[in-house]
């Protein structure tokens, strides 16, 4: 399993490149590499979110919604899992800028005006992003080290240090890397 969550992992580290090197070019006025290609990214997307999103629920499986995000990240690199944050901050405030400045029409036929692309890219870099680092984290996880249960018997989830119906303290949590 593995090797294949690996592979969509880079596949996400290629997105999220396409991504930032479309919207670069789009900031500065230009189509970019991709041109009237650049619409791929969007179906990008789709290739490696369904294995991320299959990945972050089996790191999530026993976690309260409000630590979802804390459980799937848990084993990438703390810079990793903060360039996430800052891409899904930075795809809002793009998002936003877009929605102010956005021409207005339709674009018929040729490559998508710079302004649409920096619009669109702004996510397409979030998602990109938060899938290799969602992907990472699942390849990298030694959860095998970890107690399921306290020491009455009762399940636990995988961030939980003191049992959620006895009060049991649980094992250590295995580190993850810096």
């Amino acid at each position: 399993m593995k090797p294949l969550l690996n592979g969509f992992a880079f596949l996400s580290a290629i997105g999220f490149a396409a991504s930032l090197v479309s919207h670069l070019s789009a900031l500065i006025g230009f189509n970019g590499p991709l041109g009237d290609q650049t619409w791929f990214l969007h179906v990008g997307i789709f290739v490696v979110w369904i294995p991320t999103v299959i990945s972050s629920h089996m790191l999530s499986r026993n976690v309260p919604s409000k630590d979802v995000w804390k459980a799937a990240l848990r084993w990438c690199p703390t810079w990793m899992k903060y360039l996430t944050y800052f891409f899904f901050g930075y795809a809002i405030f793009n998002f936003v800028l877009f929605m102010i400045i956005a021409p207005s029409g339709h674009p018929s036929g040729g490559p998508m005006p710079p302004s649409v692309v920096r619009g669109f890219s702004g996510h397409w870099m979030a998602f990109y992003c938060a899938a290799f680092a969602i992907l990472y984290s699942k390849a990298h996880a030694r959860d095998e080290d970890r107690p399921k249960h306290c020491p009455n018997g009762h399940s636990v989830g995988p961030l939980a240090q003191f049992c959620e119906t006895c009060g049991s303290p649980i094992g250590p949590m295995p580190t993850r890397p810096k």
